[in-house]
């Protein structure tokens, strides 16, 4: 019986079952076989005729169809509900390097973002992970061999290079950059890159010393200077015991950034804006070891930034101490206390907007002890005299330098547009959203949230959304409010 691969089906077929495919989260092989074993159970139910098994259907399936496990495990701190990739095409080079075993992770991103995932593992790729591994992740067929002779009997390499929206290399290590600015493509990694009309990101990671000699960085000048994008790498310890510096992969939420950065080809209508954006708790120090906070994430506050960034501003970030990740695309600046925060936020001035999503302490400790505070037996607790932070958004809203837009967040447990409306005025905001943050609506900390606009003009209430979702309808807001606003 001969062997049926999707390569050899028609173009019209194959365009629907990529669609198909990007829909359920699987590979396009896995989408045919499901559609042919439908075909074949709805066969064994009827009497058939020989037409009945000449073709089989690949019209679009109705939501009572197939029901399939989603394509991967959501990021810590990113809200579901947003698949920015889907329907994207993405071919995954993986390069022979300690860092290897990241791209495992990296795949779950894409694929959890709505992207279809191939990848292509080099000989020294497989000596850190299996082609196992990788295609139980991809769910694909995982491509190691130039001259094999299944994949290459239509020149498979030459289709890999063009059937994908974008390559991905990591890790990119020195020889496959090498090799990539050189011109060489004797295995099936390099003759794919050399053959490929599409974008291509390389995310490198080797030695700190080997990222810094003088052939590498000719190496990378050269791949810029053919269009050839990167992401990292980053500073930090190595594999190597006692190695240090700038070599390390950038971490696979990075790399998963970037490449929404690249295939977004939505309209930037922030262009040219400068937009601060504050986010997460503050730490305000009892002692070395203790300090009062608020019990944020900094989901809400980083999807924004994000948000924003998409849009075509240029955001700059202003952090609490938070366990996500810095947005891709966006200037960071981490703080710990509310002071800090006001001071980083104030050094940003001028700018076109502020949204001040973070949950700053209204208190803090008068003075710091300098060493531990001990329990003394028979002894109560110490007192704890308190004092006011500074007012962030209230000293934005009304400064000399004020922006044009400044927008508060209002997390409140009672009285939720009473309070909001109250704040709106008080503090010189433009608008305020309010969120109810009871322990009840598992806001804090979580991947969803229902908030009301309030603004001079009434309350624009929302229905709950994912917070990406929330943070891409507040982003458009903001730019049709800054329309009329010469750059």
């Amino acid at each position: 019986m001969a062997s049926l691969t999707v390569r050899n089906l028609d173009e019209t077929v194959k365009r629907e079952l990529r669609k198909r495919a990007a829909e359920s989260g699987v590979s396009m092989e896995q989408e045919a076989r499901d559609r042919l074993a439908e075909s074949v159970n709805a066969s064994s139910r009827q009497p058939s005729t020989s037409a009945d098994v000449k073709q089989v259907s690949i019209a679009p399936k109705k939501s009572a169809d197939v029901k399939r496990p989603s394509a991967g495990i959501q990021d810590e701190g990113r809200p579901a509900g947003m698949m920015t990739l889907s329907g994207k095409r993405i071919l995954l080079i993986i390069g022979g390097g300690i860092a290897a075993y990241k791209s495992l992770d990296l795949i779950r991103r894409l694929r959890e973002r709505g992207a279809s995932v191939r990848a292509v593992m080099t000989d020294a790729a497989q000596h850190f992970i299996t082609p196992l591994s990788v295609g139980a992740l991809t769910a694909d067929h995982v491509f190691t061999e130039l001259f094999d002779r299944q994949d290459e009997q239509d020149v498979g390499h030459i289709r890999l290079a063009r059937d994908t929206d974008l390559i991905v290399v990591a890790p990119a290590t020195a020889d496959l950059m090498a090799k990539l600015a050189n011109g060489l493509a004797g295995d099936l990694a390099s003759a794919v890159l050399l053959a490929t009309d599409r974008p291509v990101l390389l995310a490198p990671a080797m030695n700190p010393k080997m990222w810094a000699h003088p052939a590498t960085r000719r190496n990378r000048a050269t791949l810029e200077k053919d269009g050839i994008r990167f992401i990292g790498p980053n500073r930090g310890e190595m594999a190597e015991r006692a190695e240090a510096g700038e070599g390390r992969m950038a971490e696979p939420l990075e790399i998963a950034a970037a490449v929404e950065a690249l295939l977004d080809t939505g309209p930037k209508p922030l262009a040219g804006r400068r937009i601060i954006v504050t986010s997460g708790p503050t730490h305000e120090p009892i002692d070395p070891v203790r300090y009062i906070a608020n019990r944020s994430s900094g989901k809400q506050g980083h999807a924004i930034a994000a948000a924003l960034a998409r849009l075509g501003a240029d955001v700059r970030l202003v952090a609490g101490p938070v366990s996500i990740a810095d947005p891709a695309g966006v200037n960071t600046t981490h703080v710990e206390t509310a002071r800090q925060m006001r001071d980083a936020v104030e050094r940003l001035l001028p700018a076109d907007a502020a949204v001040f999503v973070a949950a700053v302490a209204d208190w803090r400790p008068d003075g710091e002890a300098d060493e531990k505070i001990k329990k003394v037996a028979g002894k109560g607790p110490p007192a704890l005299s308190m004092i006011e932070n500074p007012d962030i958004l209230a000293s934005i809203g009304h400064h000399r330098q004020r922006p044009y837009l400044v927008v508060g967040f209002a997390a409140e447990t009672q009285s939720l547009l009473e309070n909001a409306a109250a704040k709106l005025k008080r503090k010189g905001a433009d608008f305020i959203v309010a969120n109810d943050v009871s322990a009840a609506t598992g806001v804090m900390g979580g991947d969803r949230n229902r908030v009301s606009i309030v603004s001079k003009a009434g309350v624009d209430e929302w229905p709950e959304l994912g917070k990406d979702e929330v943070a891409a309808r507040l982003a458009a807001l903001i730019a049709e409010r800054l329309k009329t606003v010469e750059v």
